[in-house]
């Protein structure tokens, strides 16, 4: 959740007075009100929209809601100018995407706004800046073509932004604000990526800091070149048509870029083709309990920003270049439900009679939590999807293809299910490498395999997962866990001795109840606590929330 607050005269300006009324709208918008005074109005923005960080974004989607609904085009021409973005780069930091937008009349209020919608997007879209960051300069103190190369960091050296003197990508990290700020990003990586101009001229060290010297906008900047960095493709690309389009309604003018990957691939950037999505208008009806016809959805859709197509074969959905949230079918229903209006539905009561309690399971599940977290263990919830990297590679699975289950389409890096808790765990003790030990969590969650008996060819099932991570963490404490959790809960068990790539072999065991393989656990082996930079000896264990619940 971030709060948005804006010139209330401003606002006012385009979508009319402000009273009562209007702020109800407002918030039946999907934008609630969070307070307002005689010159302010402070606007609560969800996760979900961050084209909404701006007044230019908000202004954009509510005009549209209130006075002139439909897709809002952006006319884009080609400036002719090449950035090349090369093979040197840190394997954390492989992307790089730019473009121009001109005739900008900068003004102390329009450069905060801007540094406001880059530093939004950067802290909320781009999560403080992990899956990458945008940057801005000056179009007349650049040179074309710009190169985006890797860079041991003794070697870079500039001026940082605000900054008195030139220093070191290394010195950068430990003298700049900034640097001290985000430097945990690329601290261990090997180089760093820099942008260099054609006369050689150092621009700015994503993701962390632009140079003084080329990379500060001021009042008589009217021209700007713009840079998205990172490691998630989609995310900058969603990056700078927010930033893009938000400039282009303070009245600039867009101009794409060649962006060049070594190997051959081309892009040209800013792409600002609305998405096509193919829909049902009966799935929405039936999903919202209404009767609306074509011409109905596609005005409701105009209110909300988003085109409409007809074909002979389906109903096709526009969505703008710089909406994130609509991912699905159902989302689409979503927006239509907004555009109707929550007021508008009529409460009905089902035409059916159940008598509720809850899961079996579920119940099962919290009594394991109670259990563990009397012992002093702290739960943890990560999501469903994962990567390759983080699920197989990084715990030492090798023979990983027959367990992958892949996701179509992914908007993210995350792009597979997760076939287990312990690579989830795993990661976030690498994530938390720096805070206090003991490190002790639990997690109960959903894990999916390959099912053919299943209609969607996917199973799913529960499982436990406990991790301890501490300089004397070892199998007899895992153990120890696993048997208090054992005698409470009533059950027998029996480990044997097995081998599993992420354990130390001799350090390993299978948990068995009733003869059946249940579970595993065992010491983390070195290999894997050097793959995700975990500081302390961890011990860990898996198993069957089903197998332990149905005995």
């Amino acid at each position: 959740m971030t709060i948005l607050t804006l010139n209330k005269q401003q606002l006012e300006s385009q979508i009319g007075e402000i009273d009562e009324k209007m702020q109800d709208k407002i918030s039946m918008f999907g934008t609630p009100v969070e307070n307002i005074t005689e010159t302010e109005i402070s606007i609560e923005i969800f996760p979900n929209r961050p084209d909404l960080l701006s007044l230019q974004g908000l202004l954009r989607a509510l005009t549209a809601f209130f006075k002139k609904p439909g897709l809002k085009k952006y006319k884009v021409e080609s400036s002719r100018e090449k950035l090349i973005i090369e093979k040197s780069l840190p394997e954390q930091w492989p992307y790089a995407l730019a473009c121009i937008v001109k005739g900008i009349k900068f003004d102390d209020e329009k450069i905060k706004e801007v540094i406001d919608i880059q530093e939004k997007i950067g802290a909320s879209y781009h999560r403080n800046r992990k899956k990458g960051g945008l940057g801005l300069y000056p179009l007349t103190k650049i040179k074309f073509p710009i190169r985006f190369i890797g860079m041991k960091p003794e070697e870079i050296k500039f001026r940082p932004l605000e900054f008195p003197k030139e220093i070191n990508g290394r010195q950068i990290l430990s003298q700049h604000p900034t640097g001290r700020e985000y430097g945990h990003i690329c601290k261990d990586w090997k180089v760093f990526p820099v942008f260099i101009d054609s006369n050689n001229i150092i621009m700015s060290m994503p993701p962390i800091i632009n140079s003084h010297n080329v990379g500060k906008i001021d009042e008589n900047t009217k021209d700007v070149f713009i840079e998205a960095t990172g490691n998630d493709y989609n995310a900058l690309k969603l990056g700078i048509n927010m930033l893009v389009t938000a400039l282009a309604d303070m009245g600039g003018k867009i101009y794409s870029i060649d962006c060049e990957y070594k190997g051959g691939k081309k892009i040209k950037i800013p792409d600002l083709e609305p998405e096509k999505m193919s829909f049902s208008i009966e799935n929405i009806n039936k999903t919202l309990g209404l009767e609306l016809d074509e011409k109905q959805i596609k005005n409701l859709f105009a209110k909300m920003g988003i085109g409409y197509e007809k074909t002979k074969s389906s109903s096709t959905a526009l969505i703008p270049a710089y909406r994130t949230d609509v991912l699905h079918e159902i989302d689409l229903s979503e927006e239509i439900a907004i555009a109707y209006g929550y007021n508008n539905f009529q409460p009905e009561i089902p035409d059916i009679s159940t008598i509720g309690e809850e899961d079996s399971t579920a119940i099962f599940k919290h009594k394991v939590a109670e259990i563990l977290i009397g012992l002093g263990l702290l739960e943890i919830s990560t999501y469903h999807l994962s990567t390759k990297e983080k699920q197989f590679k990084k715990i030492g699975i090798k023979d990983f293809k027959n367990q992958m289950i892949e996701v179509l389409d992914s908007k993210t890096e995350n792009n597979i299910l997760r076939t287990s808790l312990l690579a989830q765990s795993i990661q976030i003790l690498s994530e938390n490498s720096d805070a206090e030990y003991p490190q002790k969590i639990f997690e109960l969650g959903k894990i999916f395999y390959h099912d053919d008996k299943s209609e969607t060819q996917i199973g799913e099932k529960e499982n436990l997962c406990i991790s301890l991570c501490h300089e004397k963490a070892n199998f007899t404490e895992i153990k120890q866990v696993l048997d208090y959790l054992i005698k409470m809960l009533n059950i027998n068990y029996e480990i044997r001795e097995t081998q599993h790539p992420s354990f130390i072999n001799g350090r390993c065991g299978e948990i068995i109840i009733n003869n059946k393989p249940v579970g595993v656990l065992g010491e983390i082996n070195p290999t894997v606590l050097k793959n995700n930079k975990i500081k302390m000896p961890t011990a860990s264990l898996e198993i069957s929330i089903e197998n332990l619940h149905f005995q």
